[in-house]
């Protein structure tokens, strides 16, 4: 038998590359940003160098490679079980469920620009007056993970974003002031919401149940928490259950601006 037989491809080889070439993109995509993609880049190359010894017949390296995977696929559900839990969620959610085009859904190369319509330009300024003004607030940028399941904890509502409605939602003597906000494109679609708590114990203890609400909602999400310290003024950005740091806003800006189009 030659050993380049593989070569000779199949309509069905092609379907399963491009089944396996999607699930590796939206397994990246989980993952990036994270400091778990490290951890995923050096299991596909480990895996890619164990099916090249495999194909070489050099039968040590490759037993030992194999070896190391299977062993470690248990590990890995330890490792990736934030990812694991934010993958069954897109699968499951109400949001992939309604869609008429799955395909639609999985087609990264004509990706939802939906999420841009949200006028940066408006949230930025009204967090910087907040900040300035100690207002403490929370507000979250809802992305392909439906958030369905923290807006019935509070007031549904349609309304266009500005600076005005944001400021007054926020004002200490405002009854929308408690809760968190969830934004989508440029639309605020709920208020008062009740997020959940993340139980972490990397958190610093200088950081409040508001802190924690947007460290719970992107760890189980993969939403974005923008979030205002009542006692600082500070403005913490926060992805995947973790402060991601910025140099002023306009870096903030641009973080948020390649946040919402992965």
């Amino acid at each position: 038998m030659n050993q380049f037989d593989f070569i000779d491809i199949s309509l069905t080889d092609i379907l399963d590359i491009l089944l396996v070439a999607l699930l590796l993109f939206y397994l990246y995509k989980l993952v990036k940003g994270t400091v778990a993609i490290n951890i995923f880049i050096g299991i596909v190359i480990i895996y890619f160098i164990w099916k090249i010894t495999d194909l070489f017949k050099l039968d040590v390296l490759s037993n030992i490679l194999g070896n190391f995977i299977s062993v470690g696929f248990f590990a890995l559900i330890v490792v990736f079980q934030q990812e694991i839990r934010k993958f069954l969620l897109l699968i499951g959610s109400t949001n992939f469920a309604s869609r008429r085009n799955v395909v639609k859904y999985f087609n990264f190369l004509n990706q939802d620009k939906s999420l841009l319509k949200l006028d940066l330009s408006i949230l930025l300024s009204s967090c910087e007056k907040m900040a300035s003004e100690k207002t403490g607030a929370i507000i979250v940028l809802e992305r392909e993970n439906s958030l369905e399941f923290v807006k019935e904890t509070g007031e549904k509502t349609n309304i266009e974003l500005t600076k005005e409605i944001l400021e007054t939602i926020f004002f200490k003597n405002s009854p929308l002031h408690d809760g968190a906000i969830i934004l989508k494109g440029n639309f605020i679609k709920a208020t008062r919401v009740v997020l959940p708590v993340s139980e972490s114990t990397s958190i610093p203890t200088r950081f409040g149940l508001r802190h924690r609400a947007g460290f719970g909602i992107t760890e189980k999400t993969d939403a974005l928490a923008i979030v205002i310290s009542e006692q600082s003024g500070k403005i913490s950005y926060i992805k995947n259950g973790e402060f991601y740091s910025y140099k002023n806003i306009d870096d903030l800006r641009i973080r948020i601006t390649e946040d919402l189009l992965i």
